[in-house]
């Protein structure tokens, strides 16, 4: 279903694909009958553990959609993201899909897969190996899948979802019409509502250019505030000079760099840029980082610490890095203050002749 659309996106992110338990190289006993989307979410968490990803930006389509919603509302603290596509808030009740399942249960898959055109895309459209891996699904695990989805309804809860969601629809969707999405994004606080036209229940597989613009849209919005509070710590000169040199092997870093340390640790109110600053000098004193000392104590005296307050973490450093990393780290500073004494001096004149005050007063 994403063979057109997560090539793309490992250009910029890392992508990490699942299967449902039975489907392709999930294996079936992963559920049982009576399932429920608290465990498929389980099944997630599990393979993001296993995989050292402790939060990570989640898209799923349909049952994939639900499990999103579930991980939203249940351990927010995992998504830094959430895309629910072609999905729902519920799916209609339990009745239709007891149904279902007692159907795959009894006689497989056949029946259903021989239909599955006709669920999932428009008139004419076809995607031969979605089919195939439909009918070659374990009929258990799917029957399963289908209690799942017959229990699943969350939409009491919807405006408890803090994470950022974007919602997609197709708009010839019979399955999950653009309603059910509407009826999402009206409810979660922040959500944005992409409706693509010509497209069916399984958009990222009839309309991958039109999901992949939304998807990059949606996930690159730390990258986009990274980059505002990026150039606004260390100026836009240095940050031009980084954006010159990038090329093809160094752009996942510099979107890493722009998207996650800038668009997300950067940008927690939980501390000011100040402390931020004076944290950061401290780290590369105690590495012994000193070029990008000097561009940091540039950024501290733009995050608002004075001279006198730089030399004070400088001297507190001595005490916890040690008297050497101390004297370098000095000499670093010494050097960068006095390259910027003119300017300061400037803009303290400036100051002055705005506000009567007398220009280079104590405390500036």
């Amino acid at each position: 279903m994403w063979d057109k659309v997560a090539p793309e996106l490992s250009v910029t992110h890392r992508v990490v694909r699942w299967d449902l338990p039975g489907h392709g190289g999930s294996a079936a006993d992963l559920i049982g009958p009576g399932a429920t989307v608290a465990d498929l979410a389980g099944l997630v968490l599990d393979l993001a553990d296993s995989l050292g990803l402790e939060r990570f930006a989640y898209a799923g389509v349909s049952l994939g959609g639900a499990v999103g919603l579930h991980l939203a509302l249940h351990h927010p603290g995992r998504l830094s993201s959430l895309a629910v596509i072609c999905s729902s808030a519920h799916f209609n009740g339990s009745g239709p899909w007891e149904e279902r399942a007692a159907l795959v249960r009894r006689e497989g898959l056949a029946r259903l897969a021989d239909q599955a055109d006709t669920r999932w895309f428009t008139p004419g459209f076809s995607v031969p190996g979605l089919v195939a891996d439909h009918r070659a699904a374990d009929p258990a695990a799917y029957a399963a899948c289908c209690d799942a989805l017959g229990a699943f309804d969350v939409r009491e809860r919807l405006p408890e979802i803090a994470v950022r969601t974007l919602l997609i629809a197709g708009r010839e969707d019979p399955a999950t019409p653009p309603a059910h999405l509407r009826e999402i994004a009206d409810a979660v606080p922040g959500a944005a509502l992409v409706e693509l036209p010509g497209a069916s229940h399984l958009a990222p597989a009839q309309c991958p250019e039109a999901v992949l613009t939304a998807l990059r849209t949606h996930l690159d919005g730390p990258a986009k505030r990274g980059m505002e509070v990026r150039r606004q710590v260390l100026g836009d000169a240095h940050v031009d000079r980084a954006q010159s040199r990038q090329n093809a092997f160094t752009a996942r870093y510099q979107d890493f760099i722009s998207r996650y340390a800038w668009g997300e640790i950067w940008t927690d109110p939980t501390l000011s840029r100040r402390e931020r600053s004076m944290i950061t000098l401290t780290a590369l004193v105690a590495h012994g980082h000193y070029d990008e000392l000097a561009m940091h104590v540039r950024a501290a005296r733009r995050n608002g610490l004075t001279p006198e307050e730089i030399g004070a973490v400088l001297l507190q450093t001595a005490v916890y890095c040690g008297v050497p990393a101390a004297n370098s780290a000095f000499a670093t500073a010494q050097r960068v203050l006095a390259e910027e004494e003119p300017v300061l001096a400037e803009d303290e004149a400036q100051d002055g002749a705005d506000t009567g005050d007398t220009p280079g007063r104590p405390g500036r």
